[in-house]
């Protein structure tokens, strides 16, 4: 079975097991972040700066790569690590940063519901810069599979959750925005399709490079994360004045940190053994966890198009993924 197709040439039963746990693990992360990020809300806001969460979960990262390689876990090159092969890093890191920081200034030319729906254009634009820089080819079935996944995630951000009344520590965005009034700018607009642009190239990038290097995994995540440090540390340090580095964390913050942190490293197994598509469905089936979760802690409600996209969502795996 071929990455396309959802496996990893020359894994025994074993290892497919694992990989299949490792994907479960990751959907679960992604789909926790919004309702643990909800349970930090203090007065209805977060009460931390958003970007010393980013920080410290690069910083994380960096120091369980580092730690898996003096431990032995993964072992060093023969004759040292080829520290010219770091260089590379530096523009993945630039662009997921770029990526992340879009998704802020995006927030001022739209609403935050007519993001979420239109966000899911990035699958579409991952998918063409997977085959045009990686050179691989989508049947039709699964080209439909993945124009599937697009349209779930539209109805689920469009109304898949709804406030049932209750009072909660604050409820993810797509529940909290739903009764503001949609608009978008033409700039609103420009800045929406280059941001599809960067995260698919981001992710294409990053997999094409982790694949071509012949390096151990957990030193292509210490050049990364190294990266990653840096260019957070310098966006934290200049973005104007506001609260300490760790003011106003608590549990629930630093469980956010640690299941980010975690989610990025499986990840990364994922682009250097699996794919950028295998990526986009994990994305695409935390939306189901997300949702369930957000109704057991905050008492939202699941909807009918939320059922609806938990359907499209099943029939993309199968089309993708299934026996053909």
């Amino acid at each position: 079975m071929s990455v396309e197709e959802g496996g990893i040439p020359g894994l025994g039963h074993h290892r497919q097991a694992r990989w299949t746990l490792m994907l479960l693990l990751s959907t679960a992360m992604y789909g926790a972040h919004a309702p643990l990020l909800a349970l930090c809300h203090v007065d209805g806001r977060v009460p931390f700066r958003p970007s010393s969460a980013v920080l410290l979960t690069e910083l994380t990262k960096l120091l369980l790569c580092a730690f898996s390689l003096l431990v032995g876990w993964q072992a060093w090159p023969v004759g040292g690590p080829p520290w010219r092969q770091a260089a590379p890093f530096a523009l993945s890191a630039l662009l997921y940063g770029a990526s992340n920081n879009l998704v802020i200034y995006l927030q001022h030319y739209m609403d935050p519901s007519t993001y979420q729906v239109l966000s899911n254009l990035k699958i579409g634009s991952t998918a063409l810069l997977y085959c045009l820089c990686l050179q691989r080819r989508l049947s039709a079935r699964q080209g439909l599979a993945l124009l599937l996944l697009m349209v779930a995630g539209a109805f689920y951000a469009a109304g898949g959750l709804q406030d049932s009344g209750n009072t909660v520590p604050g409820p993810p965005p797509a529940a909290a925005a739903s009764t503001m009034p949609l608009r978008i700018t033409p700039l609103g607009l420009l800045l929406l399709i280059l941001y599809c642009f960067i995260s698919g190239l981001s992710s294409v990038y990053t997999e094409q490079l982790m694949k071509r290097q012949r390096l151990p995994l957990a030193l292509q995540n210490l050049f990364l994360y190294t990266f990653g440090v840096l260019l957070n540390l310098c966006l934290h340090a200049g973005s104007g004045p506001g609260p300490g580095l760790l003011e106003g964390f608590s549990g629930w913050a630093a469980l956010v940190v640690l299941s980010q942190a975690l989610n990025g490293l499986l990840m990364s197994a994922v682009m250097k053994h699996g794919s950028s598509i295998t990526r986009l469905f994990v994305v695409s089936c935390s939306l189901v966890v997300n949702a369930i979760l957000s109704a057991a802690l905050l008492g939202l409600q699941l909807t009918a198009t939320f059922f609806l996209a938990t359907l499209l969502i099943g029939l993309a795996v199968h089309l993708y993924y299934g026996s053909h």
